[in-house]
């Protein structure tokens, strides 16, 4: 669980909005640390920024990626 509240999905527009839709489509609700970054756009759209840039870099599979994020989500205690 989050020690800082997020944003409520259904609360926000554009962008975000999208993004949120996206990430539903892909797993099923919006990713917790983006309820978080919602909380101000600035910050949100620079780390979707971040995320853009290593996915379209083409230095990291995707697979491994995956891998990654899930390591680093286990080593945090996050149930991703």
């Amino acid at each position: 669980m989050a020690r800082i509240d997020g944003v409520e999905p259904n609360d926000v527009d554009g962008y975000i909005k999208q993004v949120f839709d996206a990430q539903a489509k892909k797993w099923g609700a919006p990713l917790l640390n983006h309820l978080v970054y919602a909380r101000r756009p600035t910050i949100f759209r620079g780390a979707r920024a971040m995320w853009t840039g290593i996915e379209g870099s083409g230095l990291i599979d995707a697979r491994l990626q995956a891998l990654i994020n899930r390591r680093v989500a286990s080593i945090n205690g996050c149930d991703f």
